[in-house]
């Protein structure tokens, strides 16, 4: 959510803004907030007045009846209740265009950084850097769960039964090298100085409001009937609303955090939930990175973070490229985000396995996270993730870890979470 004084000095900035996101309908918003706001803030200063003016004449009335001055008394207190009735209307209407003000902001884009590729949707990405060599190898590399099944480690047809498409059983040493690698991601991001947490799995509304923008709430999240609760569509949500409402010391920051959950997502839109496969379904598993920090220090971390993404892939042989998001691709929220995308040998092409953002002071503005410093408070900057969330990284481990007899290497870093096991098959 943007500073409403910045929306109020530097309105054409917000509109050019909204045009590179291609989002032009929304334009009309920034005038409809600016008139809401100038109704607001006079509303405001004559409910100040009013105030004040009440105060002054209510002390006045304790004088006159001393004095015995009654029908100078009784007309003073009839200003006092007229004055009340005015300012009862007008903290109605405060309130009112405060909830109107907000509803609009809350759907007015985050300015993005200048260095972000201009362009209307993911087909216009800008790929920044690859990592290691993609290699087809000269067998034939099937279908991931046909490899999967091969392994006897996975059964989509009992998960249909009890739960539809879009779930999974993974059995034997498939689903122990989905735990290990959670393991390994986990252990991973320690050694790199981050805070190890397990989050709640469902948050309350306020939270979800403050995290993500209306369309990514209404395409991911899953709401328990009955309750003001959502089921997580990552663990990015959680770690953010654990601040809502808090103030934290200059001292405390940065704020590096990495955390595991499961992950519930409807997966609403044109692409559609796999009925064999798990690249895209209901349920998964991940470890993410959250980081709170100055603002000035965001951008450092953001090149830290997807690095640290890459440096884990890369540790367990698959090829990775970082791939900027153009404007158009970027959620509301976001002031800059990089994928990160895997190899793979049976596409010959790299796919999505995580995500990482810089979210500027939106969420914190939001949130109402705010840092106490030695000059005043101010918001931080917050900024996610991805480690990595398997299943979908199964996919990449087991095409790119492939031998030619059917079985699947273990890279290193992942035998002692695999009882010692070199391979499996």
């Amino acid at each position: 959510m943007l500073d409403m004084k910045f929306l109020r000095t530097e309105p054409d900035i917000v509109r050019e803004n909204i045009r590179k996101k291609f989002q032009d309908e929304k334009l009309p918003l920034v005038d409809e907030v600016l008139e809401m706001d100038k109704q607001y803030r006079e509303a405001k200063t004559r409910g100040d007045y009013l105030r004040s003016q009440r105060n002054s004449i209510s002390k006045q009335i304790g004088g006159l009846m001393g004095k015995g001055l009654k029908e100078e008394a009784e007309k003073a207190k009839a200003q006092v209740v007229e004055m009340a009735d005015e300012l009862a209307r007008l903290e109605q209407l405060e309130e009112e265009l405060s909830a109107k003000i907000r509803e609009r902001m809350l759907v007015i884009p985050n300015i993005i950084d200048p260095s972000v590729p201009i362009g209307k949707d993911d087909s216009e990405n800008v790929e920044v850097e690859k990592f290691g060599d993609p290699a087809v190898p000269g067998f034939e590399v099937p279908y991931h769960i046909d490899i999967m099944e091969r392994l006897n480690g996975v059964d989509l047809d009992s998960a249909r039964r009890t739960s539809g498409n879009g779930f999974y059983y993974l059995k034997g040493d498939i689903a122990r090298l989905h735990s290990a690698i959670l393991s390994y991601a986990r252990d991973f991001m320690i050694d790199r100085g981050f805070t190890y947490y397990v989050p709640p799995f469902m948050i309350r509304s306020d939270v979800v409001t403050g995290v993500m923008s209306f369309a990514e709430m209404e395409n991911m999240m899953y709401k328990i009937e009955g309750e003001d609760l959502y089921l997580i569509g990552t663990s990015e949500h959680s770690m953010i609303g654990k601040f809502i409402d808090t103030i934290v010391s200059e001292d405390e920051l940065p704020q590096a955090l990495t955390s595991y959950s499961p992950c519930f997502r409807k997966e609403v839109g044109a692409h559609g939930i796999e009925e064999r496969g798990v690249y895209r379904i209901h349920q998964f598993e991940k470890q993410e990175m959250v980081v709170v920090c100055k603002p000035e220090e965001s951008m450092d971390w953001f090149e830290k973070l997807y690095h640290f993404t890459v440096e884990f892939f890369r540790s367990l042989d698959i090829p990775v490229r970082s791939l900027e998001c153009c404007s158009g691709d970027l959620a509301d929220l976001k002031v800059k985000s990089i994928d990160v995308e895997a190899w793979s040998p049976r596409q010959k092409k790299y796919f999505e396995v995580g995500s990482c953002s810089n979210l500027g002071d939106a969420q914190a503005r939001r949130l109402s996270i705010r840092v106490k410093g030695k000059e005043g408070t101010y918001f931080p900057h917050t900024l996610n993730n991805t480690v990595v969330a398997p299943p979908r990284m199964l996919i990449a481990f087991l095409e790119n870890n492939l031998n030619a007899d059917g079985t699947v290497k273990i890279p290193t870093p992942l035998r002692m979470y695999m009882g010692g096991k070199e391979s499996i098959g």
